[in-house]
């Protein structure tokens, strides 16, 4: 156990308790904050001056990411001369644990006189920001982490995690989908994923096909050719069922004796898992988890078939 253990539980407790400390706080101006942003025919501005800023460039690129255009502005940016990146059809998050920020106020008369809607995020509920704002959300942060409690910590991870909230809330109001989000993301393992199809990596060629018929002790080697552990019983040219070396492993300890009389029609498994050729390889992985499988057959509409993905072709 390390010598630092007491520290970093400590702060983790902290910061996991003024977690828990907002969600009593959540009231109208949460919805009122998010039908805001629904209504916004421009983008969404974050600013926020310090570690706040900081949060807020985090928070713009998560909206961005999942549906609501957002970006990060620096309030003494914006005061110097910048405020023209900010529209008539745009909306700001104003972000400050005081609400009381001065760079960050400045801009505020501007905004007013412009009719551009303004969401506070802050920990004072009686502060300038909280008055100007159409929308306050309050973060109810009683203490940063000790041992010190004074580094933005507790204040700035509830911030955080506010944010990522009204990006879960404005993806289920807008329906947004993972197709959505891949096409944010076309980059990296996550994006491959998101846009990759079963057509994309299946395997087409010696596919491990065999008759109902076929006895076992001849689909043995047929299933040990193979990589796939596997032979995919076909009749009248479509899929009716599937066995794994797992499954003759079993009849061979099961019948015994019998075992060179049964055929792959008795101890397959019927209507096996079958996607298209569309299917995205996102949704193979998740149902290989979720029924404990190493491979899927990728099926046309007539249950003909046409390759077949294995968790190693998923795993892109």
């Amino acid at each position: 156990m390390s010598k630092w253990n007491p520290i970093v539980v400590r702060c983790l407790q902290d910061e996991a308790q003024a977690l828990l400390d907002l969600i009593p706080e959540l009231d109208e101006n949460l919805d009122r904050a998010i039908d805001l942003i629904l209504k916004c025919k421009g983008k969404v501005v974050i600013t926020g001056v310090g570690k706040s800023g900081h949060i807020g460039a985090k928070i713009a690129a998560t909206l961005s990411s999942t549906g609501t255009p957002s970006f990060y502005v620096n309030p003494l940016d914006l005061y110097h001369g910048d405020l023209g990146v900010i529209t008539p059809d745009d909306l700001v998050i104003a972000i400050s644990n005081s609400g009381q920020t001065d760079e960050l106020l400045r801009i505020i008369p501007n905004l007013m006189e412009r009719h551009i809607p303004v969401i506070g995020i802050s920990n004072n509920r009686q502060s300038l920001l909280a008055k100007y704002s159409q929308a306050h959300l309050f973060l109810n942060v009683k203490h940063e982490a000790q041992p010190l409690g004074l580094a933005p910590t507790c204040s700035t991870t509830v911030t955080l995690a506010l944010g990522d909230a009204l990006a879960c809330c404005l993806e289920e109001a807008r329906g947004f989908k993972a197709s959505d989000f891949a096409r944010f993301h076309p980059g990296g393992a996550l994006g491959k994923q998101l846009l990759t199809k079963a057509c994309d990596v299946m395997i087409k060629d010696n596919l491990p096909t065999t008759s109902p018929d076929m006895k076992l002790g001849e689909a043995v080697i047929l299933v040990s050719r193979g990589r796939l552990g596997i032979c995919i019983a076909i009749e009248e040219g479509r899929v009716i069922g599937i066995v794994t070396d797992g499954d003759i492993r079993r009849a061979m300890e099961n019948s015994q004796n019998r075992f060179f009389e049964l055929t792959v029609r008795d101890i397959m498994t019927q209507n096996p898992k079958t996607v298209t050729k569309d299917t995205r390889i996102a949704d193979i992985d998740r149902m290989m988890n979720q029924h404990k499988i190493h491979c899927v057959l990728v099926v046309d509409d007539n249950q003909q078939l046409i390759g077949i993905v294995d968790s190693f072709s998923a795993a892109i």
